[in-house]
């Protein structure tokens, strides 16, 4: 699955402490509708007996601004990106039920394009110094959502 929402610093850093989670691709996602448009985002690589979709979708709605619109959304979509029809209809299923619980987001399920990655000097950008600024101010309060509501899913 892709995730686009925030800065993909921040949100590859929240799937990178994930169990069940094998890799993260950092880099810019196209949608299906708009090839022309990439937004910054990650390619998950999970393992469904050890961390499943709906797990993955509530940590990304927990972790970034999912339920308002501001200025930077034409870099930052919040989306969650489907290769194929199969995985569409269970994020569907998964965004209904959360929607039915009132937990409101405005992430829309939006079919994958093309993903261009990020240059190398910017991948892994948390796991190189987490003592960075910009990863202290965003990246940390994000992990620890994860370790207050999440633990059972930290590495």
């Amino acid at each position: 699955m892709g995730f686009g929402g925030g800065c993909h610093w921040c949100t590859e850093a929240v799937f990178q402490v994930l169990k069940g989670v094998e890799k993260v691709e950092q880099g810019y996602i196209s949608t299906g509708n708009d090839p022309e448009t990439f937004y910054e985002g990650v390619i998950v690589h999970y393992d469904s007996k050890k961390i499943n979709l709906e797990v993955l979708i509530r940590i990304h709605l927990r972790t970034h601004k999912s339920n308002s619109e501001h200025s930077m959304r034409s870099k930052y979509l919040s989306a969650i990106y489907y290769f194929d029809n199969k995985l569409h209809s269970e994020a569907e299923k998964i965004l209904t039920h959360l929607s039915e619980q009132k937990i409101e987001f405005i992430t829309r399920l939006i079919p994958f394009g093309e993903f261009k990655t990020s240059r190398e000097q910017i991948r892994n950008y948390y796991k190189t110094d987490p003592e960075r600024p910009f990863c202290r101010r965003y990246i940390d309060p994000k992990l620890k959502i994860i370790q207050n509501d999440f633990v059972n899913y930290l590495k």
